[in-house]
């Protein structure tokens, strides 16, 4: 039974781009709770990056955080000053990049930037740093970690980067660990056993896991729960298995995923028709009833609430709201009244 009090608690977060008439992140709103793995699921350009940059602090330029609430640990990220922020995100939230070459300092060997965590966040010598870094080094499954620690970035594999984030990630244990599509660059075996690695030390330490990627396959039997993002909203929120998706969307995603190369019952990919909405596009409707199979004329004029069903589930559809009585019995979930960020 989850516990009453979340570990982070994201109310109404809204992101733009510009004057703020580009929204990329449209009122999100999701719960967290300690010791549980939960997937977040989109195509590419839906929001998942920035949800979770947001969280961490590191918007890119051009994107500001309009309105919401994080409350991590009982307090509000957003009314943090810099400096508080920095602080607790480098102790009691981690974040594991796509690109881990892009993540790693190339001057700095790779027992420098470990150690380096130990240093500046825990205060310790020199000498008990580097210890530290090698051990966890070695934790992380990198052969022969003493000579790793000296050794630089462009020296290793894709899988073995990885690796590396995902020690310097988890290195003070800390409470929420943020995986943001650790596993793209990466060929599916090496890409199992990072699942498998942070799996294991988030379970080890304890650890929240937020994982976010667009490859649904990498979920099964990591996530206790998976959200699903289009255009910048939540549409659905499902229990781990994910074999039975309600949105229209997921299940197109689902759909989509290719086949095992060994059942030749399977020809062709099923993909999703039409083209993901753009920044621009602010129709009043359901973000995606034009690619909808199936669409009502009210999904063009009213954008659906995320509606509660009995089983627990959460969907933004009105083709999925519980029926009462022969009627739809909306019950959408309770929206948060959250002020607009200042600044």
């Amino acid at each position: 039974m989850e516990p009453s009090s979340p570990l982070l608690d994201i109310r109404d977060l809204t992101v733009s781009f510009g004057d703020g008439r580009f929204q990329a992140v449209k009122g999100v709103d999701f719960q967290l709770f300690s010791g549980e793995v939960v997937g977040l699921v989109g195509e590419s350009g839906s929001g998942k990056s920035l949800t979770a940059f947001s969280l961490m602090g590191l918007l890119p330029h051009g994107a500001r955080l309009d309105r919401g609430a994080m409350i991590f640990q009982g307090q509000d990220l957003v009314a943090l000053d810099r400096r508080t922020r920095r602080e607790l995100c480098g102790r009691r939230m981690g974040m594991v990049f796509q690109e881990p070459l892009t993540a790693l300092n190339p001057v700095l060997t790779i027992g420098e930037q470990t150690a380096e965590i130990f240093r500046l966040r825990d205060g310790r010598s020199a000498k008990e740093a580097r210890r530290l870094a090698v051990e966890l080094l070695g934790q992380v499954g990198l052969p022969n970690p003493e000579r790793a620690a000296e050794s630089y970035p462009h020296r290793f594999s894709g899988g073995m980067r990885q690796r590396v984030v995902i020690a310097m990630a988890l290195a003070l244990k800390p409470a929420l660990v943020i995986a943001d599509e650790p596993t793209t660059a990466l060929d599916p075996t090496i890409a199992a056993q990072i699942v498998r690695l942070l799996k294991n030390m988030a379970a080890e330490r304890r650890a929240t896991v937020l994982f976010i990627t667009h490859n649904l396959k990498l979920l099964a039997g990591l996530a206790r729960r998976v959200m699903v993002m289009y255009a910048g909203r939540l549409v659905e929120q499902t229990g781990a298995d994910f074999a039975d998706p309600l949105h229209p969307y997921a299940q197109g995603l689902l759909k989509a995923i290719p086949p095992d190369p060994a059942d030749r019952s399977v020809t062709r990919l099923a993909p999703i028709p039409g083209q993901p909405s753009s920044l621009a596009d602010d129709r009043p409707g359901c973000p995606f009833e034009p690619r909808c199979p199936e669409r009502r004329d009210r999904c063009a004029r009213e954008l659906p609430p995320m509606f509660e069903l009995p089983d627990g589930r959460l969907v933004r559809c009105f083709q999925r709201a519980p029926q009462g009585d022969g009627q739809a019995a909306l019950r959408p979930a309770a929206q948060a009244d959250v002020p607009p960020c200042s600044g």
